[in-house]
């Protein structure tokens, strides 16, 4: 019998929040963590406009069939719709679906523009940046301040 100094080490992350903070799903993006997926389930051409940097459209109208088809069941999954009803609605029907790790993004695409978390999409490339979008020191100090909430 082998002794396996690794064998004590488990290969399973905690289980997500039902409900998360905008905060915590930028920080696990600037940290780098793997094995997580954001979903905007909001109508293809509103994604269009605007959206989380690396989201994922797919539309709440055959969300099970296309989360099923391309997404694994054991993988995190942050969602968020065009309001709290659409966000929520969204949530069960991928955890009907058989996904374990399905959380709602608390204020959706508003509050991660509110952070200033990385955005994409034909408005979203017009818009000018804020006030700290170059100041790496600000944007710290702020991210900082929300954590501590």
């Amino acid at each position: 019998m082998t002794n396996n100094l690794f064998s004590s080490i488990s290969h399973h992350q905690p289980s997500i929040e039902a409900e998360s903070d905008v905060h915590v799903i930028k920080s696990r993006l600037e940290w780098g963590e793997p094995a997580f997926t954001i979903l905007d389930v909001r109508d293809r051409s509103i994604y269009n406009e605007g959206h989380i940097m690396g989201a994922m459209s797919m539309p709440i109208d055959g969300l099970a069939d296309r989360a099923g088809s391309s997404l694994d069941h054991k993988r995190d999954i942050y969602v968020y719709g065009m309001n709290e009803e659409q966000t929520t609605q969204a949530a069960q029907t991928l955890r009907s679906a058989g996904f374990f790790n399905v959380s709602k993004i608390k204020g959706g695409f508003g509050a991660w523009k509110a952070i200033g978390g990385a955005t994409e999409g034909i408005i979203e490339a017009l818009t000018l940046p804020g006030a700290d979008d170059y100041n790496v020191v600000s944007r710290i100090q702020n991210h900082l301040e929300h954590q501590q909430k």
